[in-house]
């Protein structure tokens, strides 16, 4: 039988020469991740399983992230929990305050994940890693606590949604504006359980800080994951990040898909999404004048330094308006260190910048940048349901850096072009 990139991965880690849409399987894995809300709870049922020794102290990540620096003590209790666990488990991958990032930024930095890697994580946007070539995809606490003891799990096999990639993106746009455009246009349940698996010449010209967001976001349109054919682009990321070797799997060329989508690159234009749903886009043409109270530039879809680097280009001798709040939030330690060598922390903090420790915090309206009642907040990160960063008659925009930072400037959603 034909396959597809996921189709192969899953094959080859179920032992099996070939697998088939809706097959179940078991399958080994390469990486196993959790975080200081869904560790937790994975703990207590692989203990409520009576699980002894985990499956290999290695490949297991507990990445304390979300409510970190702890926001309270319902956080710290969770975190020791977590803390107390990893200690006695010998896990190897556990990254605490000081040294923590947020995990889907994280994750790739430290070479924990390569091509051809089979991950689970308990979050749903562990599809991120599928930029690098690998099926990453989130899981419940339970099937966690499974992974971390037996190294196992198991999958229905998807069917797959080919997107072919032509051109190149303009300036000011990015591959945030990539993702959100095909979510406005298959919805949030346009790839319910498939992999959305990218092709064709333009895939070159998009960066791996591009790739990763884009498969970051495949969640947002019900996708089990999103994959990236492995390039020399990729190739390099891995052999600069990981002493592992990637194994490279690709699709048949006749392998069998739902659906194709074309999208040329060149006509991609700034794209936000509005309340209350990722798919609610809209390109400047449509867009009235909005008011906003909060941007947030950071997360596990654009915190990356690149995305710092556009924001600081944009925010370099200016000052952000009066009236909104700025936050700034480096994914990793290492992207913090890097934004501060290259001088953008300076320039964040001159333009009236908030520059945070890397955390999720108010993506999930966890902490540092909760909104109010009558709210508008604008931000780089990936969802934007109803009370998703603080109160539920709070609102939700979401966008790339470039216009959120030319946002933060004028105090209203605008196009970065026009500055």
């Amino acid at each position: 039988m034909q396959m597809t990139m996921s189709q192969k991965i899953l094959a080859a880690h179920s032992g099996q020469e070939s697998v088939r849409p809706g097959e179940l399987i078991m399958a080994g894995l390469d990486l196993v991740l959790a975080n200081d809300i869904t560790a937790p709870v994975a703990i207590n049922e692989y203990r409520k399983a009576g699980a002894g020794c985990v499956f290999d102290c290695q490949k297991i990540a507990l990445v304390m992230d979300h409510f970190t620096p702890n926001k309270d003590i319902k956080a710290a209790e969770q975190t020791k929990l977590v803390r107390d666990f990893a200690d006695e488990k010998k896990i190897e991958n556990f990254f605490d305050v000081g040294e923590v990032g947020v995990e889907h930024a994280l994750l790739p930095e430290k070479g924990l994940v390569v091509a051809g890697d089979l991950v689970i994580g308990a979050d749903s946007h562990t599809c991120t890693y599928g930029a690098l070539g690998a099926f990453s995809t989130g899981v419940g606490s339970t099937d966690m606590a499974v992974g971390m003891a037996s190294g196992k799990a198991w999958f229905k096999v998807p069917s797959a949604m080919k997107f072919n990639v032509h051109g190149r993106l303009s300036k000011w746009v990015s591959g945030k504006d990539v993702i959100l455009h095909i979510i406005g246009k298959i919805g949030v349940d346009g790839a319910l359980y498939k992999s959305m698996e990218f092709s064709g010449d333009g895939v070159a010209s998009l960066t791996m800080d591009d790739r990763l967001c884009i498969c970051n976001m495949a969640i947002e349109a019900g996708a089990k994951n999103g994959i990236f054919p492995v390039d020399d682009l990729t190739l390099r990321f891995i052999a600069d990040h990981s002493k592992r070797k990637p194994v490279v799997f690709a699709a048949d060329a006749d392998a069998e898909y739902d659906s194709v989508m074309e999208i040329d690159l060149s006509k991609i234009r700034s794209t936000v999404a509005f309340p209350h749903l990722p798919s609610n886009t809209r390109t400047f043409d449509q867009i009235p004048e909005t008011r906003i109270d909060q941007v947030v530039i950071g997360s596990c879809t654009n915190g990356r330094l690149s995305d710092l680097q556009v924001a600081a280009e944009i925010l370099k001798g200016r000052k952000v308006h009066k009236r909104v709040r700025t936050l700034i939030i480096p994914a990793t330690q290492k992207i913090w260190l890097d934004a501060m060598h290259q001088g953008l922390l300076e320039i964040f903090v001159n333009a009236g910048c908030a520059v945070s420790t890397p955390t999720c915090g108010p993506c999930l309206g966890g902490h540092m940048g909760i909104l109010a009642k009558g709210e508008r907040a604008l931000a780089t990160t990936n969802r934007n349901f109803v009370g998703r960063m603080g109160h539920p008659e709070s609102e939700v925009y979401l966008s790339s850096p470039e216009v959120a930072a030319a946002s933060a400037l004028t105090g209203i959603i605008t196009d970065p072009a026009t500055l």
